[in-house]
């Protein structure tokens, strides 16, 4: 079993080597799409899995990865849905058990590294969603609005 899970990997975008294999890949989703550039974006994870509901063993990776989708409201023909998929009506619910689910995954002492983007929904709500505390987080991007987040298992 591989020690590194991404539990929705999407097109793998900020990895080096998007075939490494100490990672297991998992998304909701396996599909190619043409962007509005007409880019390929190819979604190809290993494994197809929900990250509300893992079918893995309780402590099994020693880091997590979680990036999920951040967009609520998007056009039919959105790109950016496209790219990083969409939320629910039931967002909240849905990344509230996304990080009990990611924490189960995690070994004691384990990494989880949150990514998030507050184009629609800030980070302050988002952490609410988890009675974990972050260790620390640094915001990205020209208008600083991707959050990296890191916590540590107790």
């Amino acid at each position: 079993m591989k020690k590194i899970l991404d539990a929705c990997c999407g097109s793998k975008m900020f990895y080096f080597d998007k075939q490494d294999p100490r990672v297991l890949f998992a998304d909701i989703r396996s599909e190619e799409v043409t962007l509005c550039d007409d880019r390929k974006l190819v979604v190809r994870p290993d494994l197809i899995s929900d990250f509300r509901r893992m079918e893995f063993k309780d402590e099994t990776f020693s880091l997590v990865i979680f990036d999920p989708p951040h967009i609520k409201r998007a056009g039919p023909n959105s790109w950016q849905a496209k790219k990083y998929g969409k939320l629910s009506k039931e967002w909240e619910d849905d990344l509230r058990r996304g990080f009990a689910e990611c924490f189960r995954v995690l070994k004691p002492g384990g990494t989880l590294v949150f990514k998030w983007n507050e184009v629609q929904i800030v980070l302050s709500d988002i952490l609410k969603l988890t009675d974990q505390k972050p260790v620390l987080g640094h915001k990205t991007g020209r208008q600083a609005k991707t959050h990296w987040v890191l916590f540590v298992k107790d």
